[in-house]
């Protein structure tokens, strides 16, 4: 099993998160690629990243992604998380930030299936069917289990590269590039992992 090496942005971020979640939470990326967070946007920079706590009667209308659709994947999630060294619960989040499990998904950009390749990322990896979720599958945990390994298994900078691509991680001086997308991606993908960690 992989080791994932945390900066202490990301060691504080499920505390940070748990901490700000009841009034919402607001973040930035400044252009040195620091990450701040904050439940008090007091700069024109925040932006709102989780809405403030709602009732139960709100939350009930929202379609977050099920424990059915998980178990749905969880045999291939195993074995595939297992050949390329990577933790289930990371795909896990991977998946359910990129598409909710939907292996139909397509993006705005042409990105599809469950793990969102772009086409020459699938052609890179050799997926021949990017809605085939096994192939979509093993093609996203190859190129998620390289970009650990370029970026020294430092979780954040991973996930960056593949929202926004290791080139623009690399742009940054390997810090987290300054894009309000990147930003949300990689708390939102490192959320969902400390919580799938603890019952997946």
């Amino acid at each position: 099993m992989s080791i994932l090496r945390f900066s202490l942005a990301s060691l504080a971020l499920s505390w940070s998160l748990a901490c700000l979640a009841d009034t919402g939470v607001y973040a930035f990326v400044d252009d040195q690629g620091g990450m701040y967070l904050s439940n008090v946007p007091d700069d024109q920079r925040y932006q709102v990243l989780i809405a403030p706590a709602v009732s139960p009667s709100e939350t009930a209308r929202e379609s977050p992604v099920t424990l059915e659709k998980r178990r749905q994947y969880s045999a291939v999630v195993d074995q595939t998380a297992k050949r390329f060294g990577i933790e289930p619960a990371l795909l896990h989040a991977v998946i359910a930030v990129e598409s909710g499990y939907d292996p139909k998904a397509v993006s705005r950009r042409g990105a599809g299936g469950l793990m969102q390749l772009m086409p020459e990322t699938a052609k890179r990896y050799g997926v021949a069917n990017v809605f085939d979720p096994v192939d979509n599958l093993r093609g996203g945990a190859q190129y998620l289990a390289e970009l650990l390994k370029m970026f020294e298994n430092d979780l954040q900078l991973a996930l960056a590269a593949y929202n926004a691509g290791e080139a623009a991680v690399l742009k940054y001086g390997k810090r987290i590039p300054p894009y309000r997308e990147t930003t949300a991606y990689v708390l939102k993908v490192v959320g969902l992992y400390d919580k799938y960690r603890l019952s997946i």
